[in-house]
């Protein structure tokens, strides 16, 4: 028996990545907003997930929106920096993560937070979506999102959704399959991995870490071979001498039966509980390994004392059929460049499908750049390359997410805000990563309130209006065109933006905007704040490759000698990167991060 009814202008359900994100921007540009989460802590894949080590938009000109706050925030509070690890640029504490979004929900006061609680049924008139209800309670609102961790609100609304592969023939996507096989009948979908934290005790003090069910070390071995046990650790470090493990070989992942995700709440838990099994397995097989200084860490997440994070870290949900749908094609670089197509030829449904076709090259509203990464234990799935290298690393080609692939091609008071929008299983590979989908929810946040304000619904909220708040907002200005060369505190930022949204055909292949890389509002001098002064290096630069850079220290003289990877962010270095010639003297401020063996470069001279 209910309550309480409440009502809201916006509801989110789910307080993943693209939830959390979605409730905030909706209250801040003056919603009324409900968020209803599962979990004590908000997140989802940055936090209660356990995936402090997040992937993707690592570039500076990629550090926009609430991403590019959230990153600042995280410099702000994670003591010792984000310099933990070699997978990602940012590793911190995940407790620190979940304070931050918890801190920005509680500076609301239009934002009410109701958390412990799952969705149970989604009222619906007709083609109209107009509340859910919960165990004790059930919420109405004119704008409800979906930002679960599965897609639940699809299912149960009866809202046309995907699970699984396409084929070939379906979008004509290069890396699907040409029919049905033993790895689409055994994976539908992407292995979840259940994240486990495990600690560096210094010494052999450890607690035993206990067998759990099916326990088999031998699906373990040879889990760091061609790595070494010491780079496979640091792969997630986290501050304080832990490690995310997070690791696809022979490690935990985990996707025996997946498809019970979705069959009933009861198949779900046991896929839950088996994912956990498999990761305290693996962590006991690194402990008998590696030997017993590394242990279970000790009161990461809130809901027990053990390092096990709240739920799996699930890579694909069930994906709307929506307005159009992101492909392959949509995703990979152009011919001879370097970026993805922002005419976004995204499939789309219905009557009038060319003319939507035509009008989605302006329609993104979030950009990713992330490769095409996908995950099913014990196979090498071959895809279509999307990487580059820039700044002396590897990087992904830049894409964009188009307006309409968050609207149900036939149902209207929804939008899709998570891993669950209208995309390919493909595709999914890349529009997953967690910066990809904080933007989405960004945006799918700002569209609901706008719908408010507007008393529209999602279909006819007019796109540029919706891409000018996105790129105005005061509190965390987000990028729709992507560039590399281009940080959203140049001066020019804004127009350029504009422009290639009235000018999509003039968009460069290089992916690097024709403005001057100086600027005085882009941080492109040196600053201070960023690095300590002590972090200056002379040496000898070597050109190993194109994009591979070697330094050789000759002084402070506790450094002579060593050797480090040059490494950047940020475009004017890497402008220089490419000019300095082999052999060249040049002085280096930058970061260290022991445990990649690089120095991210903030600023350099030459001499």
């Amino acid at each position: 028996m209910l309550n309480q009814t409440y009502t809201a202008d916006v509801l989110v359900v789910g307080g993943g990545t693209g939830g959390t994100a979605a409730a905030i921007q909706a209250a801040r540009r003056g919603a009324k907003t409900i968020l209803v989460s599962e979990f004590p802590w908000l997140g989802g894949m940055l936090t209660s997930a356990g995936v402090s080590v997040p992937d993707g938009n690592e570039l500076e000109a990629f550090q926009t929106g609430l991403w590019g706050a959230f990153l600042h925030e995280l410099r702000q509070r994670q003591p010792g920096g984000l310099d933990n690890s070699w997978v990602s640029f940012f590793s911190y504490d995940p407790r620190i993560g979940a304070e931050i979004f918890a801190d920005w929900v509680q500076e609301l006061p239009n934002l009410h937070w109701i958390s412990g609680e799952v969705p149970i049924e989604v009222y619906r008139q007709d083609d109209l979506i107009t509340g859910v209800r919960f165990a004790d309670f059930a919420v109405t609102a004119k704008i409800i999102l979906d930002g679960t961790e599965l897609g639940d609100l699809l299912a149960l609304a009866e809202i046309p959704y995907r699970w699984g592969w396409e084929l070939q023939s379906e979008w004509g996507e290069p890396s699907a399959p040409t029919t049905f096989n033993s790895l689409t009948e055994k994976y539908p979908v992407q292995a979840p991995t259940y994240v486990v934290i495990m600690q560096d005790f210094g010494k052999a003090v450890a607690p035993e870490i206990p067998a759990a069910p099916n326990d088999n070390p031998s699906q373990f071995t040879g889990a760091w071979d061609g790595y070494g046990a010491e780079t496979f650790l640091n792969y997630g470090r986290l501050p304080g001498s832990r490690f995310m493990i997070n690791w696809p070989i022979c490690g935990n992942d985990y996707g025996e039966g997946v498809g019970r995700l979705i069959e009933s709440e009861l198949s779900r838990g046991e896929f839950i509980q088996e994912s956990r099994s498999h990761s305290q397995n693996f962590a006991r097989f690194i402990q008998n390994q590696l030997g017993r200084r590394y242990g279970l860490a000790k009161k990461v997440f809130p809901h027990t004392p053990t390092a096990f994070a709240l739920h799996p870290y699930y890579r694909e949900s069930r994906r709307l059929v929506g307005l159009t749908t992101v492909r392959e094609q949509d995703i990979l670089p152009v011919a001879e460049g370097r970026v993805a197509s922002i005419f976004n030829d995204a499939f789309a449904l219905g009557v009038g499908g060319a003319s939507r076709r035509e009008a989605s090259c302006r329609e993104a509203i979030a950009i990713g750049n992330y490769a095409n990464d996908h995950h099913y234990p014990g196979v090498q799935f071959p895809l279509q390359p999307k990487s580059i290298r820039w700044g002396g690393r590897w990087t992904g080609t830049p894409f964009t997410i188009p307006y309409s692939c968050l609207i149900p091609a036939a149902i209207d008071g929804f939008l899709a805000c998570e891993k669950n929008i209208s995309v390919s299983h493909i595709a999914n590979g890349a529009t997953r990563l967690q910066p990809v989908v904080m933007g989405i929810g960004q945006a799918a946040g700002m569209a609901a309130a706008m719908c408010v304000e507007l008393n529209c619904q999602p279909r006819d909220l007019p796109i540029r209006a919706l891409q000018t708040a996105l790129l105005q907002d005061k509190s965390a200005k987000a990028a729709i065109i992507p560039f590399f060369n281009l940080p959203p505190n140049h001066s020019d930022w804004l127009d350029w933006q504009l422009y290639y949204l009235d000018n999509p055909q003039a968009y460069p292949v290089s992916g690097d905007c024709p403005c001057p890389s100086e600027d005085k509002s882009d941080n492109s001098t040196f600053d201070k704040d960023l690095i300590r002064e002590s972090d200056c290096f002379k040496g000898i630069f070597y050109r190993l490759d194109q994009q591979e850079y070697r330094f050789t220290i000759t002084s402070p003289t506790g450094y002579q000698g060593q050797n480090w990877q040059l490494v950047t962010l940020r475009s004017h270095i890497d402008q220089q990167l490419r000019a300095y010639q082999h052999e060249q003297l040049v002085t280096v401020w930058g970061r260290q991060n022991h445990f990649s063996n690089w120095l991210l470069v903030e600023h350099l001279n030459e001499g």
